[in-house]
């Protein structure tokens, strides 16, 4: 064969595969570039990956694919809502006869192909909430017959290409939720067929661009939540096609450009959350179509224009959170279309309107946070369709009609902070199904409305701060849709309810009423708990252990009630406590190990109670602790050398009136960010060396205890301004070093260290007054209530009235003062009952009538001792003339002094630095017996 013949034969058979390979390939061109995209997703649906058949010989059956029937070319691809992911491949640009791409709500990712600017016939492409990301290719300059271009909800990022409003077809130009920055550019003018354009939720910025004004056909422009500055352009009043504006939330200044009234196809109008100046352009009440209406938070100042009254078909009006002043228009009645009116967070006055109450389709009334006044029209009580009203933190006023339990679709009635007074009507709630009912700090009477839950979907009620008395209804506890109630600081008595199997209540307030009766055992029905008060009320027997099914407290305060018996271990359970608050009860026993799980609490009051056993050790493990109040118990013993590693402590340290004994122990100087220490009122010794390194003291209360030696340099401020906490310690001196020099003159009643006759002096004026005083309550205490009473009596007919002077002339006047004192502390000291007797306050000013002769009632008797003592500390210039004569006797003058300085620690203007009546018996007994050992 020669080699043409050869050559010929080869040509042949390449032929003859070429067409036995595409007769059994059979796919056509699109076909095999959709295979090849397929091949780069991850994530694939059955339903395509079955209909996607590379033995086809089209790709025209294939789900989500269209074809040009004489061609079979692709000219739609539609795979919207599969769930595809992966990358979105070049071979997408192989397609050059789509005019339709759909790929919105998949998992897209990475860039977006540049090849798609080859498909130069698209007029539609949706890529839409994918996970796209990089910049917009530049290659889209090309899509020249591109009507709608969708690329929201992705994270595309760079500046907007220039060469994208080219594209003179485009109509709708969706770009929002992404990462674009940069400005607006000023090309956008270009695209004067475009019908929308949403840009909003990128990091745009710059100003908008002038030109925008010259597409004439848009009809909904979003520019909000960008970085945008400047003015709003004036041409957007040319716009006269536009619908929809909306350019919240970025940084817009000036005015509101006049000329928006020309906009009568204007439907919505949002422009909050900018910083205009200026206020509202009364050409707004010419935009005839306007529905919405909203200005929120954007420094709008004036009035509300009486041209509003004219929008017939607004609905929603919101111009909360501004500036502006005046009265509320009552043309603002005629928009007969309005559901919901917001002008809350201004500074609105005078009344509002009755003719408001025309408004017979509004639902929601928020005027909330403004200067309103008088009452609130009967007019707006018979609106049928409301549903919420919101006009707290005003000064409205007035009686809440019997209209109001006739709105059947209320919902939300927040009132508070205003001077509405009367009854709440009794009915209210049957008629409704409430969630939420907000009445504090008003002045309402009456009692509770016991319905008010009838609907069974009330969330909130909040009605403290009133005059509310009588009982809480039973229908409050069993209330399983409660999520919020607070009573706090009414009349309220009774016991309290019983509750309800509820997990939603989280916030349960009831202080300061006068409830009375045990916390019954099904409070531990509410699991749902965060936060409760209960504190001064009457509360009494002995705290529930069902209290410790409250998983999820953070924060308890029992306080001020007359609960007993010890802490409940099962209180452990309840991990997330913050602030325990158990003070001013008659709780006993020893505090209980098992609260060391207490592992979040920062703070812990067992204050005023009767605990026993001393500080427990686990203490220790509550590393977040800040403030630890144990003063006033029983707890006794040293106070132990760990103390200093509680750290944590800043807001304060209370050890007062516990009867510890020993030294302060060294490690209390770690504690360098207290700001209170309160160790009153014990059996302490040793010197106040420990205290000396710590610079954080805003107040220290070291008062009646033995320390001695020099007060350290960082308490030296706190004697000048509180020289009361330092009282009680005879043997405590200063030291007159130029930082001390300023209490070396001005507290006399502290000694200086290098003096001895001070000391002597000193010792002399406290033995005694206490040996004339202290001895004879000693006998008191001893003696036990009834002889002391029959004491007081007869006291009290020898020390009548009508025999003051023959006894003032037949006694030591010494005796005679304290005669009286004696009978005003035993009945004080023993007293039962809280009353003005058993006040330590009222005992302190009987004190200081005492010696003033003066009567309470004299103005400011208290404010005049503390004042004058304060500034010359001379009993001379206090004292009454007839006392005064017997100050020639040192010994008398130095009793004086003594009874002086405890009617002023009882008289302190902080009632938390007041002793306790037991306080000042505990302090004159201790006290004479330190004195007659000092004698001896």
């Amino acid at each position: 064969m020669n080699l043409f013949s050869r050559h010929f034969f080869l040509l042949l058979l390449c032929c003859f595969v070429s067409v036995y390979a595409n007769s059994v390939s059979g796919l056509n061109h699109d076909g095999l570039a959709l295979m090849s995209l397929l091949r780069k997703w991850d994530s694939v649906p059955a339903s395509i990956a079955s209909s996607w058949n590379s033995s086809d010989s089209t790709s025209c059956s294939w789900l989500g694919v269209r074809c040009d029937h004489r061609s079979h070319s692709v000219v739609s691809l539609n795979l919207s809502g599969y769930g595809i992911s992966g990358p979105l491949g070049p071979e997408i640009g192989q397609l050059k006869q789509l005019k339709t791409v759909d790929l919105n709500t998949n998992y897209f990712s990475g860039d977006i192909p540049s090849q798609l600017g080859n498909c130069s016939l698209l007029e539609y492409l949706d890529m839409s909430a994918n996970s796209f990301t990089g910049e917009i290719p530049d290659s889209f300059k090309c899509l020249q017959n591109l009507q709608t271009l969708s690329l929201f909800s992705n994270s595309l990022s760079g500046e907007i290409p220039e060469s994208l409003f080219q594209d003179l077809a485009l109509q709708v130009l969706y770009l929002d939720t992404n990462k674009f920055n940069g400005s607006i550019p000023r090309s956008v003018g270009n695209l004067t067929e475009l019908l929308k354009l949403t840009l909003y939720s990128n990091q745009l910025s710059g100003t908008i661009p002038e030109s925008i004004g010259n597409c004439r056909k848009l009809q909904s422009l979003s520019l909000h939540s960008n970085k945008l500055s400047g003015s709003l352009p004036e041409s957007l009043t040319n716009l006269e096609s536009l619908v929809e504006l909306f350019v919240g939330h970025n940084s817009l200044e000036g005015g509101i450009p006049l000329g928006f009234g020309k906009l009568k196809n204007l439907e919505t109008l949002d422009l909050s959350f900018n910083s205009y100046s200026g206020g509202l352009p009364p050409d707004l009440g010419n935009c005839s179509s306007l529905k919405t209406l909203a200005i929120i938070h954007s420094n709008l100042r004036g009035a509300i224009p009486s041209s509003f009254g004219q929008l017939k078909k607004l609905s929603r009006l919101d111009l909360s959170e501004n500036r502006l002043s005046g009265t509320i228009p009552p043309e603002l009645g005629n928009c007969g279309s309005l559901m919901s009116l917001n002008l809350y967070t201004n500074e609105l006055e005078g009344k509002i309107p009755s003719e408001l109450g025309r408004l017979n389709k509004l639902e929601d009334l928020e005027l909330f946070n403004n200067h309103l006044s008088g009452e609130i029209p009967i007019s707006i009580w018979k609106i049928a369709s409301l549903k919420y009203l919101l006009v707290y933190n005003n000064s409205l006023s007035g009686e809440l009609p019997l209209e109001i339990t006739h709105l059947k679709n209320l919902k939300n009635m927040s009132l508070y902070s205003n001077q509405f007074f009367g009854v709440i009507p009794q009915s209210l709630g049957i008629n409704s199904s409430l969630l939420q009912l907000d009445f504090m700090d008003n002045k309402f009477t009456g009692e509770v409305p016991p319905n008010l839950c009838h609907g069974k979907q009330l969330r909130v009620l909040n009605i403290g701060w009133n005059q509310l008395q009588g009982s809480i209804p039973s229908g409050v506890g069993g209330c399983s849709t409660l999520w919020r109630l607070i009573l706090r600081e009414n009349n309220l008595s009774g016991a309290l309810p019983e509750f309800a199997e509820n997990p939603i209540l989280d916030h349960m307030d009831i202080s300061k009423n006068n409830i009375t009766g045990p916390i019954p055992p099904s409070i531990g029905n509410c699991s749902g708990l965060t936060f409760i008060d209960l504190s001064m009320n009457k509360l009494t027997g002995f705290i529930p252990p069902e209290l410790g099914n409250l998983i999820n407290l953070e924060e308890v305060n029992l306080s001020s009630n007359h609960l007993e018996g010890p802490l409940p271990s099962q209180l452990s359970k309840c991990h997330n406590l913050g602030k325990f608050d158990v003070g001013f009860n008659s709780l006993n026993s020893s505090i209980p190990p098992s609260l060391r799980n207490w592992t979040s609490l920062s703070t812990l009051i067992l204050n005023e109670n009767h605990f026993i056993g001393g500080i427990p050790n686990f203490l220790t493990e509550l590393g977040k602790l800040t403030e630890l109040q144990l003063g006033g118990n029983f707890l006794g013993g040293e106070i132990p050398l760990w103390i200093g590693s509680l750290q944590s402590l800043q807001y304060g340290l209370n050890l007062s009136s516990n009867g510890f004994v020993g030294e302060l122990p060294s490690g209390l100087g770690n504690l360098i960010k207290l700001e209170q220490l309160q160790i009153s009122n014990n059996n302490l010794t040793g010197t106040l060396a420990a205290l000396d390194k710590i610079h954080s003291f805003v107040l220290v209360n070291i008062s009646y205890n033995h320390f001695r030696g020099p007060i350290p340099e960082t308490l030296m401020n706190l004697l000048s301004s509180s020289p009361s906490s330092f009282w009680g310690n005879p043997d405590l001196c200063v030291s007159c070093l130029p930082s001390g020099g300023l209490a070396c003159t001005k507290n006399r009643s502290i000694k200086v260290c290098d003096s001895q006759s001070s000391k002597r002096d000193s010792l002399s004026r406290v033995a005694v007054a206490l040996i004339a005083v202290a001895s004879v309550v000693a006998v008191f205490v001893l003696a036990g209530l009834v002889c002391m009473l029959i004491l007081c009596r007869r006291c009290r007919r020898d020390l009548g009235i009508e025999h003051d002077a023959e006894i003032a002339a037949q006694e030591d006047p010494s005796s005679l003062l304290h005669k009286r004192i004696l009978i005003s502390l035993a009945e004080n000291a023993f007293s039962t009952k809280k009353s003005k007797e058993s006040d330590v306050y009222s005992y302190g000013v009987v004190l200081l009538e005492l010696i003033t002769r003066k009567k309470a009632l004299d103005p400011n008797i208290v404010e005049w001792v503390t004042s004058v003592w304060s500034s010359t500390e001379d009993i001379n210039k206090i004292a009454d003339s007839g006392l005064r004569e017997e100050f020639l006797d040192s010994n008398i003058m130095n009793q004086a002094i003594d009874v002086l300085l405890v009617a002023l620690r009882c008289t302190e203007k902080e009632p938390g630095r007041r002793p306790t009546m037991r306080d000042v018996v505990r302090q004159l007994v201790k006290r004479n017996a330190s004195i007659r050992g000092k004698r001896s």
